[in-house]
């Protein structure tokens, strides 16, 4: 089975979608969102190639749709890696993409 790694950008994206959703919303909501990005995350320990590839980011970008938000992620020798976690409305050609 491949293997899922998040970047630390990664992980303090879903911290900031978490503290934008709380104080607006609610703990649980915010927390049950948190779940539902990680859950889909998860997905892509057994099927890797399941986002579609988004060139206009990087030639090695891909992105898994989760809700209003996108899992931006890259293929890798041992499955993948998420890197950034984005709102879907976001400019994305702007968005930094790390060297491997």
């Amino acid at each position: 089975m491949a293997k899922l790694h998040y970047t630390r950008r990664a992980r303090e994206d879903l911290i900031d979608i978490w503290l934008y959703i709380a104080p607006r919303n609610s703990d649980a909501l915010a927390d049950a969102i948190y779940d539902r990005i990680e859950e889909s995350c998860a997905r892509l320990a057994q099927h890797p190639q399941l986002g579609r590839t988004r060139p206009e980011i990087a030639p090695d970008a891909r992105a898994l749709v989760v809700e209003r938000w996108l899992a931006l992620y890259r293929l890798t020798d041992y499955g993948a890696q998420i890197v950034r976690i984005v709102d879907g409305a976001r400019d994305l050609a702007a968005i930094e993409w790390p060297p491997e």
